[in-house]
């Protein structure tokens, strides 16, 4: 009896259903590359910022359940929880993208003019920045 393994599975997967996004032929490796690029990026920002914090914790969860999944693309897609294997590398290759934005617009660097009086009031809370 003929078994498909996963990467054969993979192989054979024609589409995933999503106008646009087209199958990878074995995402995982490519997602390991791209979380641990995007760590790389965020080791540029300076630990007290709020942004990295959040991010590198997000992507070294996702690094690992990755990992974990020890080449199971299934096993991957489901903990993550981000539909096709493909839409988490876009995820992945997008959250990378905004990473290089932020080391190049140094977001974590105090306001270069003070904001207006009031800018900064929601629903009635002052802040006397």
């Amino acid at each position: 009896m003929f078994r498909l393994t996963r990467p054969l599975l993979q192989a054979l997967k024609q589409t995933t259903g999503i106008h646009g996004l087209s199958v990878h032929p074995d995402p995982l490796p490519e997602l390991v590359k791209t979380y641990e690029a995007t760590l790389s990026t965020l080791s540029t920002i300076p630990q007290t910022s709020v942004y990295r914090q959040g991010v590198e914790a997000l992507v070294r969860h996702k690094l690992n359940i990755v990992n974990n999944a020890k080449g199971d693309i299934s096993a991957a897609e489901s903990q993550l929880q981000e539909g096709h294997i493909e839409e988490a590398l876009d995820i992945a290759a997008d959250e990378l993208s905004l990473a290089a934005k932020m080391v190049e617009w140094k977001a974590w660097e105090p306001l270069e003019e003070k904001p207006a009086p009031g800018q900064w009031e929601y629903a009635g809370v002052a802040n006397d920045s």
